[in-house]
């Protein structure tokens, strides 16, 4: 699905971009320590860590061949991201919505024409790279239609980011009023994420991911 007109501000841009290309993904990376607390019933606080790591690692590894940064406010998940080779965007107090938005700033000033703004919680993210080859504004939203998993965007074309709760309506409806082109991929894979306990046996595909942080609870014990 696709929206009305150009968005334009990145039509003929010359060159080859600076020091990270043309495209790059940005990942916003918060405390391992504070993820995924609605897993809370079913894996400790050390394996609810394990796992944001894990799923993280997994993205950042997905995004390659193209230039990674991660944007964050957290030591931890700072010296992570530079083990991992990820350039980092420290901006701290920012709030999801401010990081993003200054993280995709700050690439727009090192040369990147278009980023990827992908969530850390994708245990299927192989086919980011494919999101960039749309001009305009690419929204891919969770499998529920209610969250914005990956949004795609020239780098100097506006965009009001508002991630939360149902920001996958308010992204398309900032999109309709604003002109751009833009449009809506409904990707099998990367409309995946595990927020609740029964996403973790959603899928056999990321129970590799799952047994990384084990014990967890079989389901034969739930019942």
């Amino acid at each position: 699905m696709t929206g009305r007109t150009l968005c334009g501000m990145l039509r003929g841009t010359t060159g080859g971009g600076g020091p990270l290309g043309r495209e790059a993904v940005l990942v916003p990376v918060k405390a391992f320590g504070r993820a995924k607390g609605r897993l809370s019933g079913v894996l400790t606080e050390d394996g609810r860590r394990r796992l944001a790591m894990a799923m993280a690692e997994h993205v950042l590894e997905a995004a390659r061949p193209l230039a990674v940064a991660v944007v964050c406010d957290d030591r931890e998940v700072a010296d992570w991201a530079r083990r991992l080779g990820a350039l980092v965007i420290w901006e701290p107090g920012r709030g999801l919505n401010g990081a993003v938005e200054a993280g995709v700033g700050h690439l727009a000033t090192m040369g990147v024409e278009r980023a990827i703004v992908a969530h850390a919680d994708l245990p299927l993210p192989e086919g980011l790279g494919g999101i960039a080859r749309f001009e305009g504004v690419t929204l891919v939203p969770d499998h529920r239609d209610d969250g914005t998993n990956v949004i795609g965007l020239p780098t100097r074309c506006s965009f009001r980011f508002s991630y939360g709760p149902g920001s996958f309506d308010r992204h398309r409806s900032a999109c309709q009023s604003s002109g751009v082109d833009w449009r809506i991929v409904r990707h099998p894979e990367l409309a995946l994420d595990i927020d609740s306990p029964t996403d973790l046996w959603a899928d056999p595909r990321w129970a590799h991911l799952i047994a990384e942080v084990l014990p967890l609870p079989s389901k034969r014990d739930e019942r």
